[in-house]
């Protein structure tokens, strides 16, 4: 069975990665899209050799689409993904998946109740160095992990800057947009969930209305590890990196917080370095695979929504730590500040 796929956004991400992942899917056509912008989605779909364009939600969820992909801004999310799960339609979102994790919650369990797919692009979940990284901590290959270090400051190309550093309303910001990501990595590679977090912000001359353009963060997790990470849109020559430090060894891994299947992952322990290899598949095309599969009954995405709603929370309680100058407990089903 073939998987029509309609576009909510005509988006960057989808034109660089997501149409790509989609096509190379066997079982993958991307079949309409919609912009509020009438002249964008004709263009858009011109551009991209997709059939069908809409500047009505519910025309497209009209239309023969089996599952939609959200990339529109954050402040959209909730109605959009409430709307599709009505129609009966599979759900890909971006994340973070809507302004709250209480949202984002509702979103989880409109999809659950309509008994349709839900997931949430956490695209890094798909990179190999870190699923290699998972695989190493739970071979034990460097004892109990105690610490972890992400760097994730990057500069925010100019074509992307928009909304992200001016718009507060539409969910802008380096929290919402960056630190979700890193927060849902650690869970995933360190397979276990953060209890707490402190944080600091900044803004550093990119952002404006209020908005934070730069975040630091510490977070506890339940087995006791600490976890720091640095999320900017900035820094312009600091590369990425991610490390996780056990009682018997390290592994650290260098340039993998992107979008490309990229960098080095080095494992250091008593016998010396050894450098581990991964796969270098596309993360998208990856993440697209397992959707696939889940939409079949094969499994489940690879980050799930409830996933997000984590990644969310997550960010939420920084957020609040940030304003409070104090921790915060963390917890999806409750929210943050307990």
């Amino acid at each position: 069975m073939t998987v029509k796929w309609g576009l909510i956004g005509a988006s960057t991400i989808a034109r660089q990665f997501m149409i790509n992942a989609i096509r190379s899917q066997p079982d993958g056509e991307v079949v309409a899209v919609m912009s509020s912008d009438a002249g964008r989605a004709e263009r858009y779909a011109r551009d991209n050799g997709i059939p069908h364009h809409f500047s009505d939600l519910d025309a497209l969820l009209g239309s023969p689409v089996d599952a939609v992909y959200i990339s529109t801004t954050n402040e959209l999310h909730l109605e959009q993904t409430l709307a599709a799960a009505r129609a009966g339609k599979h759900v890909l979102c971006e994340k973070p998946l809507a302004l709250t994790s209480a949202e984002a919650r509702k979103m989880v369990a409109a999809c659950r109740k309509a008994g349709v797919v839900m997931g949430t692009n956490h695209h890094l979940r798909n990179a190999g160095a870190h699923r290699a990284m998972r695989e190493a901590i739970a071979a034990g290959r460097i004892g109990r992990p105690i610490a972890a270090r992400v760097f994730h400051a990057v500069y925010l190309p100019e074509h992307l800057q928009g909304w992200r550093i001016r718009r507060p309303e539409a969910g802008g910001g380096v929290v919402l947009d960056i630190t979700v990501h890193d927060a849902d990595t650690l869970r995933f590679v360190l397979g276990e969930d953060p209890s707490e977090i402190s944080a600091v912000v900044q803004s550093a001359g990119l952002a404006s209305g209020g908005l934070e353009d730069g975040a630091m963060t510490v977070m506890k997790f339940s087995s006791g590890l600490i976890a720091q990470t640095h999320e900017s849109f900035t820094v312009r020559y600091a590369g990425t990196g991610f490390e996780v430090h056990g009682t018997e060894g390290s592994l650290i891994a260098r340039d993998v917080m992107t979008q490309k299947p990229v960098g080095t992952l080095m494992l250091h322990t008593a016998a010396g370095e050894e450098e581990l290899s991964f796969d270098r598949e596309d993360l998208y095309t990856r993440a697209l695979r397992q959707f696939h599969a889940a939409i079949r009954g094969e499994g489940a995405p690879s980050a799930t929504g409830e996933d997000g709603v984590w990644s969310l929370a997550v960010a939420e309680a920084a957020l609040e730590s940030a304003r409070k100058g104090r921790s915060v407990s963390i917890d999806p089903q409750l929210g943050s500040g307990r």
